[in-house]
């Protein structure tokens, strides 16, 4: 795979509406859409999730596009790339900074699929035609506003709905959901919320019969979740603790969760996705992809690696309709009754759709070898 040149588009896309989690509310997506060609004018595509703010996590869209501006880039224009994984290596040096660096490792994996006419869920080692998808509910303003969202959620087949907690909107909220719907499959997400300070509030949620608890302590911690986990019923999942695979072993070892939740940029690529997904497989540990409020062409990306084996729970990859007026891919990607048929064409299974593109581009650069 000789890489001729590589270019960076920073896109601006509206939400059809505002999302709010304990960390702030979302009214638009600031990301970079990252496209990699070949000599023969073949392209491949990824974006980077990092958000605007450093909320999430420390990394934001102008500091992705420095780091692969400045770095990542000369190192990919310098090499011949003989599989994705290379990448990684290439990249190994390069300390954190996870986001940019999936951005444009997924983007080789993308041209490599096309490049040998396969989908990427194909060159992945994926094994699923369908996959079960859940929806993530923000925080709203009533409790009746989320009991309408996951009736409509429902109404739609999804397999699994997730609430948004933080203090005061946590024990009361899944109370009343669960008194509406007492046998959905559901979940609910803090950010890091919470500390080891919140223990016996926390602990009220094992009477819900939840799914999971997903992130609920510091976004950097392994051991206060351990110590947690024992104390608690419900399985815990770890999200913003988790960016490699020896994340993951140690989380493991000390007992600080059941499940892991795989976001591809978080953990700086699909090859570390794979590495992390055979972990828990071997030690019978499910786990399940998270999202990034990302245009289709993440989607896509998050499509494919979740036809995975050990991805045995309903990710957050709900269809472009819940979130955008418009996606930048054609087809949209659809879901039908909570499941999305995995594309077969080369690469993402997704073209992109220039007009929109275009119409949403920021501020584009091209990095020529």
């Amino acid at each position: 795979m000789k890489i001729k040149q590589v270019i960076l588009r920073h896109l601006k896309m509206d939400l059809l509406h505002p999302f709010t989690t304990s960390l702030g509310t979302e009214t638009d997506r600031d990301f970079i859409l990252a496209e990699i060609q070949n000599e023969d004018g073949l392209s491949g595509w990824a974006e980077s999730v990092a958000c605007a703010d450093p909320f999430y996590k420390e990394e934001t869209v102008k500091t992705n596009w420095h780091i692969m501006e400045d770095f990542l880039i000369p190192l990919l224009l310098q090499q011949d790339i003989k599989h994705p994984d290379d990448v990684s290596d290439l990249f190994a040096h390069i300390r954190g900074n996870y986001m940019a660096k999936a951005a444009l490792e997924g983007a080789v994996w993308d041209l490599y699929a096309r490049e040998q006419d396969i989908s990427l869920a194909t060159a992945l080692g994926g094994i699923k035609t369908q996959i079960e998808v859940g929806l993530s509910i923000g925080i709203q303003d009533t409790a009746d506003d989320v009991l309408r969202k996951i009736e409509l959620g429902l109404h739609e087949g999804y397999k699994r709905i997730k609430i948004k907690i933080k203090p005061g909107w946590d024990i009361d909220i899944t109370r009343a959901v669960r008194k509406e719907f007492p046998s959905i499959p559901l979940m609910v997400d803090a950010n890091s919320a919470y500390t080891l300070d919140d223990l016996d509030h926390l602990s009220q949620l094992d009477e819900f019969n939840l799914m999971m608890i997903e992130q609920p302590l510091a976004h950097d911690d392994l051991i206060d979740h351990a110590d947690l986990q024992s104390r608690m019923h419900t399985p815990i999942c770890l999200d913003e603790s988790i960016h490699s695979a020896e994340d993951v072993r140690k989380a493991i070892k000390l007992g600080s969760t059941k499940i892991i939740n795989i976001k591809i940029g978080r953990v700086g690529g699909l090859t570390e996705a794979k590495k992390i997904h055979d972990l828990c497989q071997a030690h019978n540990m499910p786990v399940w992809c998270g999202g990034m409020l990302e245009s289709g062409i993440g989607r896509a990306h998050n499509i494919a690696i979740t036809t995975l084996a050990n991805f045995t729970l309903p990710g957050d990859t709900a269809a472009s309709s819940k979130y955008w007026l418009k996606d930048i891919v054609q087809p949209e990607i659809t879901v039908d009754n909570g499941i999305i048929n995995v594309p077969d064409k080369a690469g993402i299974g997704y073209e992109p759709d220039w007009e929109q593109i275009n119409l949403l581009t920021l501020e584009k650069k091209v990095y020529v070898r």
